[in-house]
């Protein structure tokens, strides 16, 4: 069994979502597939299994209700999962001693995976979920088989599993190996993403042009730099820190910002249309007619969370009546965000 955990219960940067929400992040069908739904347990392992659905729910359950911790900064308490301990699949196929990691493959359109060593699978007790608060595991939520690794950001819990392989050397998943983030993935040490993708030569090249249209700049660092009319679009920019950047009129239309930093930005006439802002930090940014229309906002911050600032005073995003972000958009904000969001476009409204 786990030791009991000396850390706070919510991460750093993480915010809680209302009780009755758990927002669909990713892709949320698996691909199509005529095949009857299966598990396979391969690899190094003694003897290669293959459960059917039926076969895995005959097996021992365990149950264990768990906290939800999105890498795009949001959180749920206390969610119940019931289904079967991979240490008691591990126990049936018999793993091999030279097998160090274990490797969670989906039935998706993007071949997601990801992966775990052996020894931190059995630390951290991870759970081949078939149900989840009394009911079967959603399709949109990953059913009907989900691995479920505790204490960990929750893109390493697969949506859609059909295969686990146990390998001598590590093999990156989707999220890790393609679009940046961290492989470890603790929440209480904000492991969200590797370091940035691009030098410090190429990065002054692209500010002296002001065009990051389609790149992929995963991590880098921006702050404080005058970036008015800023071409973005379709950029590749998670992670980005823009915090004090001056970004008037710059187009970050259908880009990915996720957890970029804006921090006390000037985004003054900025078009965000169709992009991603899951888990971005907008607090304290001049918002004075930026679009917001199409946009994700899972996550993101529009003011500080912190019990002892007034975010309408101290470090609240700044709207005006141009500003476009409907309530359909900014409604799977946190409660406090919503609110926030709310309170101040209502003054123009």
């Amino acid at each position: 069994m786990m030791a009991e955990s000396t850390e706070p219960r919510l991460p750093p940067g993480q915010h809680l979502v209302a009780a009755d929400k758990w927002p669909t992040i990713g892709e949320k069908l698996p691909l199509e597939s005529d095949r009857p739904w299966t598990l396979t347990l391969g690899g190094l392992v003694e003897q290669e299994l293959s459960f059917s659905l039926d076969e895995l729910q005959n097996l021992p359950m365990t149950e264990m209700t768990l906290d939800i911790h999105c890498v795009t900064r949001w959180s749920k308490y206390d969610v119940t999962f019931r289904g079967v301990l991979l240490s008691d699949l591990f126990e049936k196929a018999g793993v091999k001693n030279d097998a160090q990691f274990v490797s969670f493959v989906a039935r998706s359109a993007r071949n997601h995976s990801s992966s775990l060593r052996v020894v931190d699978a059995m630390e951290l007790q991870v759970l081949i979920a078939l149900e989840s608060n009394g009911q079967p595991l959603p399709i949109e939520k990953g059913g009907p088989i989900r691995s479920i690794v505790p204490r960990r950001y929750f893109y390493k819990s697969v949506k859609w599993v059909e295969r686990i392989e146990l390998l001598d050397t590590d093999r990156l998943g989707y999220w890790e190996g393609e679009t940046g983030y961290h492989n470890e993935a603790d929440p209480w040490q904000e492991q969200r993403f590797i370091s940035q993708s691009v030098d410090k030569k190429r990065a002054k090249q692209l500010i002296e042009s002001r065009d990051f249209s389609n790149q992929d700049l995963l991590s880098i660092e921006l702050a404080n730099h005058e970036l008015s009319n800023l071409k973005a679009q379709g950029a590749l920019l998670r992670n980005a820190n823009f915090s004090g950047c001056t970004l008037v009129d710059a187009d970050f239309s259908s880009a990915n910002l996720s957890n970029a930093n804006f921090k006390d930005a000037d985004l003054t006439n900025a078009n965000f249309s169709g992009a991603d802002l899951e888990g971005a930090d907008l607090a304290g940014s001049n918002l004075t007619a930026a679009n917001f229309s199409g946009c994700s906002l899972f996550g993101s911050t529009f003011c500080r969370e912190s019990s002892d600032l007034d975010p309408q005073i101290s470090e609240g995003a700044i709207f005006s009546a141009e500003t476009v972000l409907d309530e359909k958009t900014y409604e799977v904000l946190t409660p406090t965000q919503f609110n926030f969001v709310q309170t101040q476009l209502a003054k123009f409204r």
